[in-house]
C-alpha cells in the first residue's frame, strides 16, 4: 500500500485519526497543525498556505491523504499543486474549498475559540472557494459524511461529489463532525477498501 498521511481538523492533534489509523493496522504518519488547537506554535506557520508547505515536505514519496474539515481543504490544495504526489485522497467533513455557509454550515468559530482560547487567529479567517479548480483532481477520493455535522451539512459532500471527477460519497447515520472518532471502525473499512481498489 502507498504511505498514507493522515490530516486533522483545526483541533490540530495528530492522535485525531489515530483511532482510524489503529483500526486499518496501517503505519500512517499523523501529521499534527502547529499553533492550531493546543499544539505549540511555530513561527513559519502563519496560515494556510504554510500548512500546505508542510505537507507537501513531507510528501516523500506519492501517498494516499487521508483529512478532516479545515485538513481537507489543505489536502485539496495540496492536490491541486502536486498531483503527481497524491495517489487517492479521503475528504471527511470538510469545505474542500466550497463555500460551506452557503450549503447550509453552521459558524464553528465561537466555538472553537472557546475551546482553544490560545490557537492562531489567522484560522478564523481561512476561507478559500476552489470551486472552479476541483475538475482538476483527477485522483480516485472517497468523500465521507455524517448525516448529523452542522458544521459541513451533507450537502457539501454531494457539492464535492459533483465538483470532483471522480469521487465517491458515503454519509454515516448518526455521524457528527467527530464521525472519526465515533465511527472509527466504519471508516477504517471503507478508506481501506478505498486505497485496494484498482
Amino acid at each position: 500500500m502507498d504511505p498514507t498521511l493522515f490530516l486533522p481538523g483545526a483541533g490540530g492533534s495528530a492522535a485525531f485519526w489515530g483511532p482510524v489509523a489503529t483500526h486499518m493496522h496501517l503505519d500512517g504518519r499523523l501529521l499534527a497543525w502547529p499553533g492550531l488547537g493546543d499544539e505549540p506554535s511555530r513561527p513559519d506557520i502563519e496560515g494556510i498556505d504554510d500548512l500546505v508547505a508542510m505537507v507537501l515536505d513531507a510528501l516523500d514519496a506519492p501517498s494516499n491523504i487521508v483529512a478532516q474539515s479545515m485538513g481537507g481543504l489543505v489536502a485539496v490544495k495540496v492536490a491541486l499543486a502536486a498531483p503527481a504526489k497524491v495517489r487517492r485522497l479521503v475528504l471527511a467533513v470538510t469545505s474542500g474549498g466550497v463555500p460551506v455557509a452557503d450549503l447550509g454550515g453552521s459558524d464553528w468559530r465561537a466555538d472553537y475559540y472557546a475551546a482553544y482560547p490560545h490557537a492562531a487567529r489567522w484560522i478564523g479567517e481561512a476561507r478559500e472557494d476552489l470551486s472552479a479548480r476541483l475538475g482538476d483532481i483527477a485522483c480516485p477520493t472517497l468523500l465521507l459524511w455524517g448525516d448529523r455535522d452542522p458544521i459541513s451539512p451533507v450537502a457539501v459532500g454531494e457539492r464535492l461529489l459533483a465538483l470532483l471527477p471522480d469521487a465517491r460519497l458515503h454519509v454515516i447515520a448518526g455521524g457528527d463532525h467527530d464521525l472519526a472518532i465515533t465511527h472509527a471502525q466504519t471508516l477504517a473499512g471503507l478508506i481501506t477498501r478505498h486505497f485496494e481498489e484498482n
